[in-house]
């Protein structure tokens, strides 16, 4: 569980920076870790999850776990939010585990963003003491106006594994055994924006027939324990996913090593929790297949993650 594998052989898929300094202008994502992504305009700003924690695996496995309160004040920081309250409008948990929900409370009341996620969610909130006037719970397929930004929550599913499933049924009040943080409704987040589209799938899992008559151009997918499962899973999961929304280009999410200490670099998940190698691979190949672009977001970094995409005849 020490041996992680390398990004090396995937160096043809990792994004390239922009040349010069500066971020990109305009609509602007950025890949935070696990499935923390931060969506910003200049004006409104939405987070998935916000989770900086990372406890390490004895803690979480042995002990209990809790927010850290300074990696969590440095994740902002180094988000673009160093003085607390602004622009960012909510922190929307993919589903209820700790390495989505347990930081989202105090993301929130230092932001004065929204925690919008499910009843599972919303328990981790007033467990955290969130105020409830910063608590919303999400109804499935009901358009969101933030700003520019619309979203939209669908169902999904967490990929099959020994922590899938659960309700958090009442407040949860860390520290607690990581165990305790159950998955809840899990959502596949769709974001429209100035007729840009975008979709952000935490987990490498997926709610047959959920996203029917739905467009994103891009999404960015979770494949955190893709890899272990056998083809006619991946084959299920690009077509109810990747493909049912006729997506241009794929960016994996959650395949880092959240056990790894806040602000070092990402490495993949180490078997046998996850074959990285074996859901790169497919990717790469389906993509290459099918005509869709495969990218590796960069770390920490703003992307316009529409750029150079062919236009579709």
């Amino acid at each position: 569980m020490q041996q992680h594998p390398s990004l090396q052989p995937y160096a043809d898929l990792q994004w390239k920076a922009p040349s010069g300094a500066g971020a990109p202008p305009g609509l602007k994502v950025t890949f935070l870790g696990v499935s923390t992504v931060l969506l910003d305009d200049g004006e409104t700003a939405l987070m998935t999850d916000g989770f900086f924690s990372r406890p390490g695996k004895l803690q979480t496995f042995l002990g209990q776990v809790e927010p850290d309160m300074q990696a969590i004040t440095q994740g902002l920081q180094r988000a673009g939010f160093p003085g607390g309250v602004g622009k960012l409008a909510a922190v929307i948990p993919v589903h209820s585990h700790y390495d989505h929900a347990m930081d989202a409370p105090e993301v929130a009341r230092r932001t004065g963003a929204l925690l919008l996620g499910s009843e599972s969610t919303a328990n981790v909130g007033r467990g955290a003491g969130l105020a409830e006037s910063q608590i919303r719970v999400a109804r499935l397929g009901e358009p969101q106006q933030f700003g520019r930004f619309t979203v939209t929550l669908y169902p999904s599913r967490h990929a099959p594994t020994g922590f899938t499933g659960g309700e958090i049924t009442a407040p949860l009040r860390p520290p607690v055994r990581a165990s305790e943080y159950k998955e809840g409704q899990s959502y596949a987040l769709h974001m429209a924006h100035g007729g840009r589209t975008l979709l952000i799938v935490g987990s490498a899992g997926f709610e047959p027939g959920a996203l029917r008559g739905v467009h994103a151009e891009v999404v960015l997918q979770g494949t955190g324990a893709l890899g272990p499962r056998p083809e006619s899973y991946r084959d299920a999961l690009w077509s109810e996913v990747i493909a049912a929304v006729g997506a241009r280009r794929v960016i994996p999410i959650h395949w880092d090593d959240f056990w790894q200490p806040p602000g070092q670099p990402m490495v993949p998940m180490p078997p046998p929790l996850d074959d990285f190698d074996a859901s790169m691979t497919y990717l790469r190949d389906r993509g290459a297949r099918e005509g869709v672009d495969v990218r590796l977001p960069l770390e920490w970094q703003a992307m316009d993650v529409w750029g150079g995409l062919p236009v579709r005849r």
